[in-house]
């Protein structure tokens, strides 16, 4: 059992606590945490992006999703720690299992802090049928971590008009607009890329991603922003913004008080999905709030404008270029690093690694213009390594890259001029039939999904349908999302837009998504191709031809490919396409080829034109 659990039973014990819960959360409802805020992974000991740890007096678990269920099981072994597996048959819910534990006289406590609103309505009301109590004011990891990592704000800069197209008069004006549709008096932004979106300000504060830590309040007169002392030049704050400290007297966030403030009868803009039950809970009883699960900001944010859109279209070419030179090198590299006749295990001079195949890709990126750092850590999985979802090399699981089988390889840059994420998985020699035929299935789903022209009725959930059918065809399938949104020099994933199995938000011109179908053999390889797709407005019916026009009636809009990198030829089975899917891969990598080959040397030309080729 971890010594750390231990330690929170005991100050459970001296609480007289019967249950404390601890989610993957923050001040911010954020998805990627600063060290501080790691306190589950600090107490279970699993590191993965999301996951909520329960523990009572006697047992422990841990939910979490499907990207992480092979991980989480490798990582919670010998801890104590039972894996829940969310959503898979047979597993509670949560609330499911509270419900079950819950009787007269229990006590729950969570850090009311970095729990989401909506989340601590539900235990708090879960307790009240059950006879039992929540207290929301206790942070127990706070007490037993001795060398917790200090909360702390970088220096703030600000990010260029030539990137982010919109001024922040115009931004804060179209906020208002939609705020006096939804009759709001007060608006309260707590999500740190809502905020640097909204002031054309970047940091530093969590890693990976150009964000610090930062709240809005927008009352009727103001705009009131909550930074970190010294944090940010007074001279790149926009006019009219008025700057207040992020903390107050005894590390209280200051917002608090002001939220307290807010006059009886007036109303307020929240989403209890992102700000913390905590801070809801310091809005007066009078004030009526206007709850939604996606705030004006959220939505306009994710909607790029055209200079964004251009910018975001650069920082993809740049990217190309970083990952063709590494793919390129990869596969030469591996066949020159082999001593004699290949075999497993044999002895090299200089063997290449996950962990070294990623350091060069993050150097290729390093070259490139604007370059600030990478959008997340690179997943680089070898063979069974590439089953595990999110994957994350260490100095103990680092393998030895063979020239044979498949290397998943999941990784992003971010730039002055946009956010990437791109996945390719690698054939470094060898395939069997059947990693053949799982790429090209994979490969379909992706391709179709770039292919889909829909209307604005159409939702997440229409266009992972389309994605998966082929893998459905075949037998396979896979446990994530298939889409995310992705900001513009922001956060790599963020909404409201995703396709998913559950999603039910429409898909509009602006928003950038992923598109990244996959499947993962246990114990074997793992198979996930991705590419960031912009939405777009179709062709107007006038340069349609007859048969177009007829095919396309009511269709309103199409993906364009922004992420610029050739598919695994080596991998691609041709006969399992359809003449549709193959006519867009070839039209694809034409403009692959067209795009990049300008920038390249030579030799890394010469094969890119080689793997570009038509099928």
């Amino acid at each position: 059992m971890r010594k750390e659990l231990q330690r929170l039973r005991e100050v459970m014990r001296e609480n007289k606590l019967d249950v404390y819960l601890i989610p993957t959360g923050d001040f911010h409802g954020s998805e990627y945490l600063h060290d501080y805020f790691k306190t589950r992974a600090y107490v279970s000991g699993f590191t993965g992006s999301a996951g909520t740890l329960v523990v009572t007096t006697h047992d422990a678990c841990l939910w979490t999703d499907g990207r992480y269920f092979l991980q989480a099981a490798m990582e919670l072994e010998g801890t104590g720690i039972e894996l829940m597996k969310d959503k898979e048959p047979g597993v509670p819910t949560i609330k499911e299992y509270l419900s079950d534990i819950f009787a007269e006289g229990t006590l729950m406590a969570f850090d009311g802090r970095v729990v989401p609103c909506s989340a601590g309505r539900e235990y708090a009301e879960l307790a009240a049928e059950k006879g039992g109590m929540v207290n929301p004011d206790l942070d127990l990891v706070g007490e037993i971590w001795a060398d917790r990592p200090a909360l702390k704000g970088k220096a703030i800069w600000e990010y260029p008009l030539s990137s982010a197209g919109l001024p922040y008069e115009t931004k804060i004006a179209q906020v208002r607009e939609l705020m006096a549709k939804a009759q709001a008096d007060y608006h309260l932004i707590t999500t740190l890329d809502d905020n640097a979106w909204l002031y054309n300000l970047r940091g530093s504060d969590v890693e990976r991603t150009p964000v610090f830590f930062s709240y809005t309040l927008i009352t009727p007169k103001e705009t009131i922003l909550y930074i970190f002392d010294d944090a940010c030049p007074a001279e790149i704050i926009p006019e009219g913004v008025k700057v207040k400290k992020y903390f107050g007297k005894k590390n209280r966030l200051t917002i608090m008080d002001d939220l307290a403030a807010i006059p009886s009868g007036k109303s307020i803009l929240v989403n209890p999905d992102t700000a913390s039950f905590a801070m809801i809970a310091e809005i007066p009883d009078d004030v009526t709030l206007i709850e939604t699960d996606c705030i004006p900001s959220s939505r306009l944010k994710a909607c790029k404008n055209p200079i964004e859109i251009q910018a975001t279209k650069e920082a993809h070419i740049g990217d190309g270029v970083a990952m063709v030179n590494f793919i390129h090198w990869l596969k030469k590299e591996i066949k020159s690093r082999q001593v004699g006749e290949f075999t497993i295990g044999a002895p090299v001079e200089d063997p290449m690694t996950e962990i070294g195949a990623s350091d060069y890709l993050e150097e290729q990126r390093k070259r490139l213009p604007g370059f600030i750092n990478l959008s997340f850590d690179t997943i680089a999985g070898y063979m069974e390594h590439g089953a595990i979802v999110h994957y994350g090399a260490s100095p103990e699981s680092n393998a030895r890259l063979y020239p044979e089988g498949l290397f998943l390889v999941d990784s992003g840059g971010q730039y002055l001029t946009g956010t990437t994420d791109i996945t390719r998985t690698i054939a470094l020699g060898p395939l069997t039939q059947r990693m053949k035929e799982c790429y090209t299935v994979v490969l379909q789903g992706h391709l179709d999904l770039a292919m889909a022209k829909f209307d604005d009725t159409t939702t997440g959930k229409d266009l992972h349908e389309i994605t998966i059918a082929p893998l459905d065809a075949y037998g396979i399938s896979y446990n994530h999302g298939t889409g995310h949104g992705v900001g513009h020099t922001l956060c790599v994933h963020e909404g409201p837009n995703r396709i998913n199995s559950v999603s039910e938000e429409h898909i509009i011109p602006g928003m950038i998504t992923s598109d990244e179908p996959g499947y993962y053999p246990e114990g074997e390889f793992g198979v996930r191709i991705e590419n960031e797709i912009l939405c777009v407005p179709v062709a107007s019916r006038e340069t349609l031809s007859p048969t177009e026009a007829e095919k396309n009636e009511g269709i309103k809009y199409a993906f364009e490919m922004l992420t610029c990198c050739p598919y695994e030829r080596d991998a691609i089975l041709p006969e399992m396409l359809t003449e549709e899917e193959r006519e867009y891969l070839n039209s694809y990598h034409q403009w692959v080829y067209e795009k990049l080959n300008p920038l390249l040397d030579s030799e890394v030309s010469a094969w890119l034109q080689g793997v570009c080729q038509p099928l």
